[in-house]
């Protein structure tokens, strides 16, 4: 089997961020997401991967290298625009061969990992194989309807009237029987080739569409309060770890890492909390779920339930929480006269001020 990550969307959801950053690289507990993504694809034993990457492609292309760092082998595999999921199967024909194949969204999270459905795949080899959730609110996603024996009769994406509250995940086992299916449909109303058209195909010409639900948390990190949850969860599990320096004016509470590197002094940090490598943090309170990257300087301020990355910095600032601060980013506390807020904003940024 090969695999199919892909990493070409522009992540609109999540700017002014990703103006200037892949949004598959956006950490959560100090890693990008899409190194979560590769980490599960070298558990299944999968080695042989292609990474679909778009306007970003540099970025990422220096994050993963060759892949080697996760006992991978990657080839890139340049998407001019994102023309939906369908048409980066139609792109990696000629890597993907003729061989079965993983397809793996890059900005999903799934905690347990996915071994179990790659090894169900292996076994029983269904022209196709869907990993399902329940959804509160199905109308966001690509929606599967199964008969009574659980197989698939039909997929919608972003239905009005959902037949149910089982969403397609961002993963997806296929056999080369696909390849037919993504040359067969059209375009959707949004412009693209949606998978879910592909394996309606498949499902219509009595291929075997299989399906199972996830056990695990799956969470489509698109949007800041995805991000900022999937953080919680990965602090959640976490071992308490001292690896850096902490004075003893500091008090650490709960499970708490402090990587190589950084520099604790005169400061509260009640976990869970990762306190990146380089880091400088004086005379402040980190609260629970907070991660903050490597090389930033915190001083004498408050910061909780946010994610920050690295280089960015806080001086005098009360108090900050909920919240994904880019890369070098600087946050300092505004004079009290003359009364008035001075802004600088990204593109379709959102500000809540209280004055």
């Amino acid at each position: 089997m090969k695999a199919l990550v892909l990493s070409g969307g522009a992540g609109t959801r999540l700017r002014p961020i990703t103006h200037t950053s892949a949004k598959q690289l956006v950490p959560v507990a100090n890693k990008p997401i899409l190194f979560y993504v590769l980490e599960a694809i070298a558990d299944t034993g999968i080695t042989d991967v292609g990474v679909i990457v778009g306007g970003t492609g540099p970025e990422i292309r220096e994050a993963v290298g060759d892949g080697s760092q996760f006992g991978l082998q990657v080839t890139y595999l340049p998407q001019s625009e994102p023309l939906g999921l369908a048409h980066a199967v139609l792109i990696a024909r000629d890597f993907l061969g003729e061989d079965d194949f993983l397809m793996y969204l890059g900005d999903n999270f799934i905690s347990g990992g996915i071994t179990d459905l790659v090894e169900d795949f292996r076994k029983e080899r269904p022209d196709a194989q869907l990993a399902l959730s329940r959804v509160p609110d199905p109308t966001a996603f690509g929606v599967a309807e199964l008969d009574a024996g659980g197989r698939v009769v039909g997929l919608e994406e972003k239905p009005p009237h959902p037949k149910s509250d089982l969403a397609l995940v961002g993963v997806y086992l296929f056999t080369p029987a696909v390849h037919e299916a993504v040359r067969e449909i059209e375009p959707s109303a949004r412009g693209e080739l949606e998978i879910t058209d592909a394996v309606q195909w498949m499902v219509e010409q009595g291929r075997n569409i299989r399906s199972g639900e996830l056990p695990g948390y799956w969470r489509d990190t698109g949007s800041v309060a995805d991000m900022l949850e999937v953080n919680r969860m990965l602090l959640e599990s976490q071992e308490r770890c001292i690896e850096g320096s902490v004075d003893s004016a500091s008090e650490l509470l709960g499970r708490v890492r402090i990587e190589q590197g950084a520099t604790v002094s005169g400061s509260r940090i009640v976990g869970p909390a990762v306190i990146g490598s380089g880091t400088v943090l004086t005379d402040s309170y980190i609260g629970p779920f907070t991660s903050i990257g490597e090389n930033c300087r915190i001083h004498d301020s408050e910061l909780a339930s946010s994610i920050v990355l690295r280089g960015a910095s806080f001086e005098n600032v009360r108090r900050v929480e909920a919240s994904l601060v880019g890369r070098n980013a600087h946050v300092t506390l505004a004079p009290r006269h003359p009364v008035a807020h001075r802004l600088v904003l990204g593109d379709h940024a959102k500000v809540h001020i209280q004055s």
